[in-house]
């Protein structure tokens, strides 16, 4: 009997042990929580966000054409029509990360969804870091029997030599088993067309048995996107016409000839002419000026 029960007891700290050292189970995600959310791979889970940064869309300059694309391929999806998967690629700080948040908050607004009745699906922006994308599979996995529709967002998506969890990005938007759920629609941003460094394609081709083949397999996956938006730097007409929108709309009190002086000063300083600039510019001004923005 004393066996028996010495027995049991080393059995009964061994489960208990093991109980401390699985994980627990992750709990089911409240999406009626906000409107927006970052998707978070250990432990899995998807974190409020109570206020997102964004700019209106109506303040994002010098993007008109890829604001109308990318503004209507949402709205389709938002009411459960066909859309693409979107790449916002090109020139750093000229709204493509700005424009993925605006057109989310424009869509939701015009639509009336976040404040109708319940029971009619809501869009969501679900925001997956980089160096996460290899969870995507598990974050699709919580998304796909929800009653909701979300835009997965990706800002400033690249990859490097070695780094291979560009293949299972490719299974999910397109080719896997399962594939994109119904309901998810993935938007990324990225300095680069194909998202990939163009010394590695090069060398891919120059070292690979078969050259073309490949290239393609690594230029194919941005081609898993349906819209591909290209982004380009601003002119100096377009750059000022940012600066003035930003400082109307915060109604800082200076004079127009003066604030044109200081937004060319201030991009000369920086070396370049775009939406972030213009925006830095707007921050620094309403500073020296003591207005809050």
């Amino acid at each position: 009997m004393r066996g028996e029960r010495a027995i049991l007891e080393q059995l009964e700290r061994l489960a208990a042990a093991l109980d401390r050292l699985a994980p627990p189970a992750p709990a089911k995600a409240d999406f009626a929580r906000a409107e927006a959310f970052v998707w978070q791979a250990s432990p899995e889970g998807f974190l409020p966000v109570c206020h997102v940064n964004r700019q209106p869309l109506g303040l994002l300059k010098g993007i008109d054409l890829a604001a109308q694309q990318l503004l209507d391929n949402t709205r389709r999806f938002a009411r459960r029509l066909p859309a693409n998967n979107a790449l916002l690629w090109g020139a750093r700080g000229m709204g493509k990360s700005s424009l993925v948040k605006a057109a989310h908050a424009e869509v939701r607004q015009e639509l009336g969804l976040g404040t109708v009745s319940k029971g009619v699906p809501d869009l969501k922006l679900v925001e997956i870091h980089r160096e996460d994308i290899a969870s995507l599979p598990a974050c699709l996995g919580h998304l796909r029997p929800a009653a909701d529709r979300f835009i997965v967002f990706c800002d400033d998506l690249s990859f490097d030599r070695d780094d291979t969890s560009y293949k299972s990005l490719k299974a999910v938007l397109e080719g896997g088993i399962e594939g994109r759920p119904e309901n998810v629609l993935f938007y990324a941003t990225s300095n680069r067309r194909h998202l990939m460094p163009r010394d590695m394609l090069e060398n891919e081709r120059s070292t690979a048995i078969n050259p073309s083949e490949a290239v393609e397999e690594k230029v194919s996956l941005s081609d898993r996107f349906g819209l591909w938006l290209g982004f380009h730097n601003a002119t100096q007409d377009e750059y000022l016409d940012m600066v003035k929108s930003y400082a109307s709309h915060h109604r800082l009190n200076i004079q127009s000839g003066e604030l044109t002086r200081g937004a060319l000063e201030w991009s000369m300083t920086r070396g370049a002419r775009s939406g972030r600039v213009a925006w830095q510019y707007i921050q620094d001004l309403a500073g020296r000026l003591g207005q809050r923005l």
